[in-house]
């Protein structure tokens, strides 16, 4: 399950402080050790169901806040944390994290450097949109998350297949349906994740990335090393945007290339980091980004002073080709510095890739997380630690 996978950690380190009331929109399972009480509604986005939910919850408890690390739920959870006269963000603030268009205009007004962009409706728009910007071009849905209908165009017969594939996960999508067209930042990625408290922003951590090969996006590894010397470089845009999106209490991911040595952004998440990186931070700073975001939504000063000084490194598994995994497995003895292996994956299931029609959440086997005194260390040992990894694929067959 996906959501154990990356997201049991934080629920143990929250329910460690605090007593969980959970609504989710299945029955709990892995959740039940963790949690108090539980509501289950079909839908969590559906501001009325959660509105419902959240009163009944706080007729039998006294809630002191609430929060997610879910995408699509940042904004109702912030109208319900205000119905509840609880702290928050405004909801107003979570929807411009949520629609990029919306986003990139406050970029734009404040000054923060990002990347050109252009909203449009009809592919016709799309192609005037991209000879404006001019090639490699971006295309994206204006409202979904984790790189689910992004993909790059460098001629205009590829700007046809990214404007269908950013469309249909657009349609599929809670929010706008609307597409961008952006320009391409030629440069690493990286992750800021900040901490906002009372509207006073701490840089906690940068994350270094590796990518997939154009046209898609997909996220390949994560490292964080706490002595990472690119904080000074990206901390003041980090900070320039969270103050233009006018976020005031809450933890942040966001994503930014370095073009030439300077950030540009590409967006601003409202919730801690997917991927596991809240992990790596853990481990690398002793920061605990899933605890502190409980304590922001209770309105309580969040501990952020680092005690530990080190670095630890997260691959991502995917298979080369679609098909179905017929083979799994990690040779010999784990080291201790290899932290985790997590399969989510089993032989008999079905693997399709992005250039399939897929997506990160119908492709990837896994990851497996290391640990060591530096980002060099960390990348090597999870270098060597995939050298022992073994999977095979039978790749799908056409009639």
């Amino acid at each position: 399950m996906e959501a154990e996978a990356y997201r049991a950690s934080c629920l143990q380190s929250v329910a460690a402080a605090y007593d969980v009331l959970l609504i989710t929109s299945e029955e709990p399972s892995w959740e039940v050790p963790y949690i108090r009480d539980c509501i289950v509604v079909a839908d969590p986005s559906d501001l009325a169901a959660l509105s419902a939910a959240g009163r009944t919850l706080a007729e039998r408890y006294d809630i002191a806040g609430v929060f997610t690390w879910t995408e699509w739920y940042l904004v109702p959870v912030a109208r319900l944390a205000r119905q509840l006269g609880l702290p928050t963000t405004a909801p107003e603030v979570m929807q411009a994290c949520r629609n990029k268009a919306t986003a990139r205009s406050l970029f734009a007004r404040h000054g923060v450097p990002s990347a050109a962009s252009t909203s449009v409706d009809s592919l016709r728009e799309a192609t005037t949109a991209a000879e404006q910007i001019g090639y490699p071009v971006v295309l994206k849905p204006a409202g979904r998350a984790a790189s689910v209908g992004v993909s790059r165009a460098d001629t205009p017969e590829q700007l046809l297949a990214a404007y269908a594939f950013a469309d249909r996960a657009a349609r599929q999508g809670q929010e706008s349906a609307g597409i961008l067209v952006e320009e391409y930042l030629d440069g690493p990625e990286v992750s800021v994740e900040c901490v906002t408290y009372r509207g006073e922003t701490t840089v906690v951590a940068v994350t270094r990335k590796s990518i997939s090969a154009p046209p898609y996006f997909e996220q390949l590894a994560h490292t964080v090393d706490a002595d990472d010397p690119l904080l000074a470089t990206v901390a003041p845009t980090a900070r320039a945007a969270i103050h233009a999106l006018g976020i005031t209490d809450s933890v942040s991911h966001i994503e930014m290339r370095l073009v030439d040595g300077r950030p540009r952004l590409i967006e601003v998440n409202g919730r801690i980091a997917g991927d596991m990186i809240s992990h790596l931070v853990h481990l690398a700073t002793g920061i605990d980004l899933a605890r502190t975001a409980a304590d922001i939504a209770c309105d309580r000063e969040p501990d952020l002073a680092p005690t530990r000084s080190s670095a630890a490194a997260i691959r991502l598994l995917y298979p080369e080709t679609s098909g179905t995994l017929t083979h799994l497995d990690f040779d010999g003895p784990r080291p201790p510095w290899l932290e985790r292996i997590d399969f989510h994956r089993h032989p008999g299931d079905r693997l399709v890739l992005p250039a399939d029609g897929g997506h990160l959440f119908t492709a990837r086997i896994g990851y497996l997380i290391t640990t060591g005194p530096n980002a060099v260390s960390a990348d090597t040992r999870a270098t060597m630690a995939l050298d022992r990894l073994h999977t095979r694929v039978e790749p799908a067959t056409t009639a």
